[in-house]
């Protein structure tokens, strides 16, 4: 039977009370997530005074932190089968604080693809990252933990998204770019010694042999995993949510040209490249506050209702294409933000709740791979969207216009999802094909 019990800030405090696993895992999520929502504003100004202002080069920067994951997925997810998760994820911590290291010696216009090459190699780490984080918190959480657990992520990842946004322009601006690359490289050190201090059980590995090199050319339990996700249209329906949600990337190459360009912002003292890159943090801390107050709002309202939770993730997507199909209409920052508070409000509802659903239905031996997936496939929307709003810009079409047809896109997912509730409501009459 379901549960519709509210979900309040009080059962978010009871939880890191009480969890001491999660609370480590919450903390290490706090300082890495913060360290790199501000080294993000250092590299898309920077690649943007490297290249003159080239919107593609924003746009391109935003692939090779997404498409990797794409390239590494099925690795990454028999890895987070095989391996311990926890491990995984403090390895992929510290290889992340060498290559933001690596990025203070990135500062010319001829070391561009210097810094391609680490936004690609950054991703392939955090590819292994990602899948072991989700994997692990029905692990260290049980029942309606489990649902609270991911809206206090998703609450923190946008408290961090928009503090990140907001003061990493101000720093990089005061301080310098090499002054958040330090930062973040430091944050991602702290984020591996909180995680390793985890103490947990990891089901999935107690019965396995230990992994060979020779394992990695085996290509059977990525097959397996295949079969598993076709043999559950649900599953697989509800594993495509984020690819749809990935139409929201062309927003990496939208708000910041906007903040860029638009709606600078302008402070005694500071030229206009300051200017444009504080606006650009204004913006993308309006994108981070929404991302904020949807979970909160969305889980209350939600519960722990399964059906409540598959048609909040409609009412995400209608509230994501219609906030960017406002924000194109704009000419005032104060509306512009809001208009983002509005979509990627939306846009974390249907973030949270998919991965819930995911996690309440999926087994735990094949969670690392239907994981890994899941953001292989958002990751393969979000580089296309993103790439194409940079070359659209480029070609002269106005900024707000690509918004507006952006939102106008991010509705179609929207209605395929709404098609595929037929499937729970064939399983409601015929329990047995469950």
């Amino acid at each position: 039977m379901e549960s519709s019990r509210r979900i309040t800030l009080a059962t978010y405090a009871r939880l890191l009370r009480a969890n001491a696993n999660f609370r480590k895992l919450w903390f290490a999520q706090i300082v890495s997530e913060i360290g790199d929502w501000m080294y993000t504003v250092a590299i898309y100004s920077q690649l943007l005074e490297l290249t003159g202002g080239q919107a593609k080069s924003v746009g391109f920067a935003f692939v090779l932190q997404v498409l990797p994951q794409l390239l590494v997925s099925p690795m990454a997810g028999v890895l987070n089968d095989r391996l311990s998760r926890r491990n995984l994820m403090i390895v992929a911590d510290l290889a992340r604080a060498v290559i933001v290291t690596l990025m203070l010696y990135a500062q010319a216009r001829g070391l561009i693809w210097l810094i391609y090459v680490l936004l690609f190699l950054e991703t392939v780490f955090w590819a292994l990252f990602e899948p072991g984080r989700n994997a692990v918190i029905p692990n260290i959480t049980e029942g309606d933990d489990v649902l609270i657990a991911n809206g206090l992520a998703s609450i923190t990842w946008s408290f961090n998204f928009a503090v990140g946004f907001s003061i990493g322009g101000f720093i990089a601006a005061l301080a310098g770019r090499q002054a958040v690359f330090v930062i973040n490289a430091l944050s991602f050190i702290l984020s591996a010694v909180l995680i390793s201090r985890m103490r947990f059980t990891e089901p999935h590995i107690e019965r396995l042999p230990a992994m060979r090199a020779r394992d990695l050319a085996d290509f059977s339990p990525i097959a397996e995993g295949l079969r598993y996700v076709r043999s559950d249209q649900r599953l697989f329906a509800t594993l495509l949510v984020k690819c749809g949600l990935g139409f929201m990337g062309a927003n990496w190459v939208l708000v910041t040209i906007l903040g860029e360009q638009k709606f600078p912002l302008s402070i005694a003292g500071m030229d206009s490249k300051e200017a444009g890159m504080l606006g650009m943090s204004i913006l993308m801390g309006c994108r981070g506050l929404g991302a904020l107050i949807g979970p909160i709002i969305g889980t209350y309202l939600a519960g722990h209702s399964e059906s409540r939770l598959r048609w909040g993730i409609l009412i995400g997507f209608l509230c994501s294409g219609t906030g960017y199909m406002l924000l194109g209409q704009m000419q005032h920052a104060v509306t512009a933000g809001l208009a983002l508070v509005l979509a990627h409000a939306g846009g974390s509802i249907v973030w949270v709740f998919s991965a819930t659903l995911l996690q309440m239905t999926t087994e735990d031996k094949f969670r690392g791979r239907v994981f890994s997936a899941e953001f292989a496939f958002m990751t393969l929307s979000m580089s296309v969207s993103s790439s194409l709003a940079g070359m659209f810009i480029d070609r002269g079409i106005d900024v707000g216009t690509v918004a507006s047809t952006a939102g106008a896109f991010m509705l179609a997912p929207g209605l395929a999802w709404l098609l595929a509730q037929r499937l729970w409501r064939e399983q409601s009459v015929h329990p047995s094909r469950a």
